[in-house]
C-alpha cells in the first residue's frame, strides 16, 4: 500500500526537471507507413540496404501487438500522433565542438552536462546527440590511431557499411519485440563504436 502512494505522489506531480530547447527542427509529419520511412531513409542518405532493414521491420511491427506491462498504467502512445523525424536544421557545417549551437550547449548545461568540462576530462570520447542526431563528436582521430571507429551511426553507414550491415540487429534483432521494430523502423541515429578484435 505505501509503495502504490508513493508511486501515486511522484506520478502526479509535474516533472520539475522539465525544460524546452528552442532550436530549429526539420519534421516528418505525423504518423507512421512505407512513405515516412523511406522519407527517414532519404534524409539520411542511407543505402538501399538500409532501407530495406527498416522496412522489413516496420512490416514485422504492423504484425505485432504493444505489450501490456504488468502493474503498469500509463496513456497508451498514439503511434499516428507521432512526429518519427526530428532534427535540428544546422545552421552550416561543424568544424569542432566549440561551433555547436549556444542553444545546444545550455540544454547540456540544463542536464548537468557540461560539454567544456567532459572536453578536458584526459581520453573521454563524447558523441553530442540532440533529437536523436549526431552533432559533434570527440577524440575521433585518437581513437582511429588505435584503430578504434567512433562516430554517429549515420556516418557509419556511409563510410564503414560492411560492419554495419555485419552487426547491425544482431544484439537486439529487429523482430525481438514491439519496440525493438518499431525502433529498427524509425530511428534517427546513435553512436557507431568498433574496437578491433585484441586491441585494449
Amino acid at each position: 500500500m505505501e509503495e502504490n502512494q508513493i508511486i501515486e505522489e511522484v506520478t502526479k506531480q509535474p516533472y520539475k526537471y522539465g525544460f524546452t530547447t528552442n532550436i530549429d527542427s526539420d519534421k516528418a509529419p505525423k504518423g507512421i507507413n512505407e512513405d515516412i520511412i523511406r522519407l527517414i531513409s532519404a534524409k539520411k542518405n542511407e543505402p538501399e540496404w538500409m532501407l530495406e532493414f527498416r522496412l522489413e521491420a516496420y512490416r514485422k511491427w504492423k504484425d505485432m501487438i504493444e505489450p501490456e506491462w504488468a502493474h503498469v498504467k500509463y496513456p497508451k502512445p498514439k503511434f499516428q500522433d507521432i512526429h518519427y523525424y526530428a532534427a535540428p536544421k544546422p545552421k552550416k557545417k561543424l568544424n569542432s565542438l566549440d561551433e555547436v549551437d549556444p542553444e545546444l550547449l545550455d540544454t547540456f548545461n540544463k542536464l548537468g552536462i557540461s560539454i567544456e568540462e567532459q572536453k578536458r576530462l584526459t581520453g573521454v570520447a563524447m558523441d553530442v546527440v540532440m533529437d536523436s542526431v549526431s552533432v559533434a563528436t570527440t577524440f575521433k582521430e585518437k581513437l582511429a590511431e588505435l584503430g578504434i571507429i567512433f562516430c554517429s551511426f549515420s556516418e557509419a553507414v556511409q563510410k564503414y557499411p560492411e560492419l554495419v550491415r555485419k552487426y547491425i540487429g544482431t544484439v537486439v534483432p529487429k523482430s525481438d519485440n514491439f519496440y525493438a521494430a518499431l525502433n529498427s523502423a524509425v530511428f534517427t541515429d546513435g553512436s557507431f563504436a568498433y574496437i578491433p578484435p585484441g586491441v585494449k
